[in-house]
C-alpha cells in the first residue's frame, strides 16, 4: 500500500448488482417530515432508475462526467445515485443543511456536468427555503450544463432556467449498465472540512461492492425480508452504507427529517411503524435518549442497533439493553469516510461487551501501534490497517500522482494506512476507540483519550454535551459544557464534574477550567469539533479553523471566538 491493484481486468457496476438484488416487493420506504410517506417496490425503483439513466443521457452525461446532487434523504436521490452510477457517471452529494459555501467548497473540486437539487425543506416545522443557495451553488460551478429542481417544499416550484425532477423521468427509458473497471469511480465523498478544505475522496464500483457486502451480511447479519435503516443526511457515508442494504435483498428505509422533533422518540417510532429490524444511529443520539429517558414502544422485528460517529460508553449499551429489548445485538462500529465502511465492529459470532466492539472485521488487518510502530495489545496505540481493503480509496480527485493520498494515509508509516484514531486491541479481541489521535490530550506527557472524558462528564445529571481541549502552551486542559434543559453550569455542577472524573478516571483528568457554553460545536454528522477549537483557543482565525457552513450550528464556535479574544488580550 498505497497501489494495491483489486480485481485487474474484471468489470463490473455497482447499480446492476443493487437493482438486481433488490426486493420485488417493498423495496424502499421513505419517511420525511417535510412530505407524505413514499414506498416503492423493486420494480418500480428499477423503472425509475431506468427514466432517469435517460434523462441524464439526454443531458449528455456519460461515463466519467460528475452528477452533483444537494439532495436530502429521500428516493429521488436514491434513484439519481443508482442512474448516475449506471451510466458510469460518478455521483456526489450534500445535504440542503449545508450551505452555499460549504457545498461549493466541495463540489467545486470535482466539475460537475449535472446538479440536482431541491427548492426547499422543512426544519422542525418550519420551511427553509433553498432556492437561492441552489442558485448560488450553480454559478460558482463553471463546467455544470443541467440543473435538475425537485420541487419538494413547494410542488410549483419551477426556478428559471431549470429542469423539474418529473421531467427528467417523464420518458419510458430501458435498464442498462455501463460494464466498468473495479477501480473506476462510484462516487466522491468528502472529508469533514473543519480543520482545511475537505478532502474529495473517490471511491470505486468492485471495492465499495466487495466490502459492503462483506459488511451487511456477515457482521450484520442482514438479508431477504430485513429492513434496514441509519439516520443519515446524503453527507454522510453512512446514507451510501445505508443504500447498499438493497445488495444483501433487504428493504431499506430512508428518513428526512430532526431526529429528535418532536421528540428523540421518533426513530423508535418510526422502527415500530416500518418494521425495521436493523435500526443505526449515532452514540451522541443514543447518548441522548439515555440522558432524556426516552420511552421505548414493542420493537419486536428489531434485531440490531447499530452505533458509530464517537464511542458509545459502556452506559450507552447498558441503556440500550434496559429499554430498548433485551435480546437485541448491539453493534458499536468505527470506520470512516475515507473506506466508506468500518475497520472495527460487530458480528453475531461473538459477545457484546459493554463500552467495547465486538471485533476486528473480516478482511480489515487492523492493529494498535505504538510510538515505535510496533503492534500492541492490551494499551492504546495508534489505529493502523496493514493490509489492503477493498474500499480503500482509488485516490483523491485531482490528486492525479497520488502525493495528497500518500501524505493523507501513509506518511507516518511507510506502506501502512494510518487512519488518525487511538485504539486498544484486548487480549480477548474486542477493540476500544479512545477519540482521534489529532485531538489527543497530552498533559505531562501522558496521553489522555478524549473519549474516556465525555464517558464520565456526559453521564453526570445537568449535562448536555461537552468537549474538551488541552492547550500546550501552559499544560491547560479545558472542559466546556452545555447543559441540559433546565440546567446551570454553577459551581456545584462543576464540583460533581470534578469528582466523577477525579473518582472514574484519575486527577490528570480534572480540568482546569469547566466553562459553560450554550452549544457544543459539532459537524452534521455529529461529530465534535476538538481539533478546530484547540486552533481557534491558539489565535488561528476562526475561517481557517473550520467551515461555518459544515457545523450543525454554524454560530456555536462564536464563544470561542470570543474566549481566544479574551485570552489575547491578557
Amino acid at each position: 500500500m498505497p497501489g494495491a491493484a483489486w480485481f485487474p481486468g474484471a468489470t463490473v457496476n455497482y447499480a446492476e448488482h443493487a437493482l438486481v438484488a433488490a426486493p420485488s416487493g417493498t423495496a424502499v420506504i421513505s419517511v420525511s417530515q417535510t412530505r407524505d410517506p413514499v414506498s416503492l417496490t423493486g420494480g418500480q425503483l428499477a423503472d425509475l432508475v431506468a427514466r432517469a439513466r435517460g434523462g441524464l443521457s439526454r443531458m449528455g452525461v456519460g461515463r466519467g462526467d460528475r452528477v452533483a446532487a444537494y439532495l436530502p434523504n429521500g428516493p429521488e436521490a436514491l434513484v439519481a445515485f443508482l442512474a448516475t452510477a449506471s451510466l458510469g457517471a460518478v455521483w456526489s452529494s450534500c445535504p440542503p443543511e449545508f450551505g452555499p459555501r460549504g457545498v461549493i467548497d466541495r463540489f467545486a473540486q470535482i466539475d460537475p456536468t449535472v446538479l440536482v437539487g431541491v427548492d426547499g425543506y422543512r426544519h422542525r416545522g418550519r420551511p427553509i427555503d433553498r432556492r437561492e443557495e441552489l442558485a448560488a451553488i450553480g454559478a460558482a460551478l463553471p463546467g455544470l450544463r443541467s440543473t435538475v429542481v425537485l420541487p419538494y417544499l413547494d410542488p410549483g416550484a419551477r426556478p428559471a432556467g431549470t429542469l423539474p425532477w418529473d421531467e427528467l423521468v417523464s420518458g419510458p427509458a430501458e435498464p442498462g449498465f455501463e460494464p466498468v473497471p473495479a477501480d473506476h469511480p462510484l462516487y466522491i465523498l468528502y472529508s469533514s472540512g473543519t480543520t482545511g478544505p475537505p478532502k474529495p475522496i473517490v471511491h470505486g464500483h468492485g471495492g465499495i461492492l466487495v466490502e459492503h457486502l462483506k459488511m451487511l451480511a456477515l457482521h450484520h447479519d442482514m438479508g431477504a425480508g430485513d429492513r434496514f435503516f441509519w439516520f443519515s443526511t446524503t453527507g454522510w457515508m453512512m446514507w451510501n452504507y445505508l443504500i447498499s442494504g438493497l445488495l444483501v435483498g433487504a428493504s431499506i428505509v430512508l428518513y428526512d427529517g430532526d431526529p429528535a422533533y418532536p421528540d428523540l422518540g421518533v426513530l423508535w417510532r418510526l422502527a415500530a411503524d416500518t418494521g425495521i429490524t436493523h435500526l443505526g444511529a449515532s452514540a451522541p443520539w443514543l447518548m441522548a435518549c439515555r440522558r432524556e429517558r426516552t420511552a421505548i414502544g414493542g420493537l419486536p422485528r428489531l434485531r440490531e442497533v447499530g452505533s458509530t460517529g464517537a464511542p458509545l460508553p459502556a452506559d450507552g449499551f447498558r441503556w440500550v439493553y434496559e429499554n430498548v429489548e433485551e435480546d437485541v445485538r448491539l453493534a458499536s462500529i468505527s470506520g470512516g469516510t475515507d473506506v466508506c465502511t468500518a475497520f472495527v465492529g460487530g458480528v453475531p459470532l461473538r459477545p457484546v461487551v459493554a463500552g467495547e466492539i465486538s471485533c476486528r472485521c473480516l478482511g480489515a488487518r487492523v492493529e494498535a501501534y505504538d510510538e515505535g510502530g510496533r503492534p500492541v495489545v492490551g494499551r492504546q496505540g495508534n489505529l493502523v490497517v496493514t493490509a489492503p481493503m477493498p474500499s480503500m480509496p482509488v485516490g483523491l480527485w485531482g490528486d492525479a500522482d497520488g502525493t495528497r493520498y500518500r501524505a493523507a494515509y501513509f506518511e507516518r508509516y511507510p506502506g501502512v494506512w494510518d487512519h488518525g484514531d487511538w485504539i486498544t486491541v484486548t487480549d480477548r479481541g474486542t477493540c476500544v476507540i479512545s477519540g482521534r489521535s489529532d485531538s489527543t490530550l497530552n498533559r505531562g506527557g501522558v496521553r489522555l483519550g478524549t473519549a474516556d472524558f465525555y464517558g464520565v462528564v456526559e453521564s453526570v445529571p445537568g449535562v448536555a454535551d461537552s468537549l474538551v481541549v488541552h492547550l500546550d502552551a501552559g499544560d491547560e486542559l479545558l472542559l466546556f459544557i452545555q447543559p441540559a434543559p433546565g440546567a446551570t453550569v454553577d459551581d456545584d455542577l462543576r464540583a460533581t464534574i470534578v469528582d466523577e472524573l477525579r473518582r472514574a478516571l484519575s486527577p490528570r483528568h480534572v480540568p482546569d477550567r469547566i466553562i459553560a457554553v450554550p452549544v457544543v460545536p459539532r459537524t452534521l454528522s455529529g461529530k465534535k469539533l476538538e481539533v478546530p477549537v484547540k486552533r481557534i483557543l491558539t489565535g488561528l482565525p476562526t475561517d481557517r479553523a473550520a467551515s461555518r457552513d459544515a457545523l450543525a450550528d454554524p454560530r456555536s464556535l462564536e464563544p470561542f471566538e470570543a474566549l481566544a479574544a479574551e485570552r489575547a488580550a491578557t
